[in-house]
């Protein structure tokens, strides 16, 4: 049953200040971010144009044109490396630095934000912010965790599973310690850490690096995939309720690599994911990963349709080509009046299919006699 909802559990100091805009920094260990490809160097501006864009922080900028900052919710920030971090509310911060810098504006096209004043930008409060501060960020885990891995403002489950892990890297607390302080269910937390170690593992061992992803990183098909018999059989992965570090063996790192290729692709010899959607080649992958001359064909580049027909058998395929023939059939008897304008290559495409059809059928009629014959010579004499 999923835990009631609570309210946020307090920051260790409700202290309010305000500090300088051009005193804070964007964090470029955020969870979401880091989802984004964002790295410890990458320049504030690309960080904003980044939240500016994927994260609809166009909209706060406008309410806050329209209203000001709140002050009832400050921003969370702490000092690293000698600067001054906002650990807590990326967004809100991106919004005003856009609105106070007209170059960026700019840069960013945002035509529809007002050109404020320096007497606006009085008014509107914004040359300081309200923060509170904590000495490390490990002191707001819940209070951030609670907010956006089970709370109101939730996070997908890839910035969910970092959160989770710097959690338990950093306190040492167990995962069902985080899973109580955010609010979130304990067999969640723990299948998103497992996925997460496992991306892990693959980097330790170098047979894939999240820098191979072709497009973005779809985590969740690992969390599911991790669920399915044949995934977990074809990894050797460790149940989730271990809670291990390294959930997949040393003897599974080249399956595990080829399975990060499967799902993500990898950009560096520009290989596609087998893996366009969720539903249904996760299912289809999984069936495949069962059955070893599937799992060749796979191997050898076929693509994942044709080691999914490979997997379901000859009279599977055989039975599923036949519907499949008789709908294009149908639909193309329901257009016939409308659709064919007496052109003679289609009429012979037409024939072509009747004569395909006449010759199945007969082959198929002979092989019913024969095993028809079989079966009768195969019953006992009275």
């Amino acid at each position: 049953m999923k835990p009631a909802y609570k309210s946020p559990p307090p920051l260790p100091d409700g202290t309010f200040e305000r500090v300088k805009i051009g005193d804070l920094t964007v964090d470029r260990r955020n969870p979401r971010l880091v989802e984004y490809g964002v790295k410890p160097n990458t320049d504030e501006d690309e960080v904003i144009e980044l939240l500016w864009n994927e994260m609809a922080v166009d909209e706060l900028a406008m309410s806050i044109v329209a209203s000001g900052f709140w002050g009832h919710e400050p921003l969370v920030v702490t000092a690293e490396d000698g600067d001054l971090v906002v650990i807590e509310g990326n967004r809100r911060f991106a919004a005003v630095k856009v609105l106070s810098n007209p170059k960026l504006k700019a840069k960013l096209r945002a035509t529809d934000l007002p050109a404020l004043s320096e007497k606006q930008l009085d008014e509107l409060r914004i040359r300081e912010l309200p923060v509170i501060r904590v000495n490390k960020r490990e002191d707001a885990w819940p209070y951030i965790g609670f907010k956006h891995v089970n709370g109101p403002q939730k996070w997908r489950s890839y910035p969910k599973a970092q959160y989770i892990a710097f959690v338990k890297k950093t306190t040492g607390a167990p995962l069902a310690t985080i899973a109580a302080q955010i609010g979130d269910r304990h067999g969640t937390v723990q299948e998103l850490y497992r996925a997460l170690m496992v991306i892990e593992q693959a980097e330790a061992a170098g047979v894939y690096k999240r820098d191979f992803v072709k497009g973005r990183l779809a985590f969740s098909h690992l969390t599911t995939a991790l669920e399915y018999p044949n995934f977990a059989r074809f990894l050797d992965v460790k149940e989730v309720s271990e809670e291990s570090d390294k959930p997949v063996p040393p003897k599974r790192m080249k399956e595990l690599g080829e399975v990060c290729r499967w799902l993500w692709g990898d950009k560096r010899d520009d290989t596609d994911r087998v893996i366009a959607s969720q539903n249904p080649n996760l299912r289809q992958l999984e069936q495949v990963l069962g059955n070893a001359a599937a799992l060749s064909n796979l191997r050898s580049g076929h693509g994942l349709a044709v080691a999914y027909d490979e997997s379901k058998g000859d009279d599977t395929v055989f039975a599923d080509a036949l519907q499949d023939a008789k709908s294009a059939l149908v639909k193309a008897q329901g257009r016939v009046s409308s659709g064919y304008s007496g052109e003679p290559k289609l009429l012979e495409l037409a024939t072509t299919v009747a004569e395909m059809a006449d010759d199945l059928v007969r082959v198929m009629e002979n092989k019913g006699n024969v095993l028809r014959r079989s079966r009768h010579r195969s019953l006992p004499t009275k």
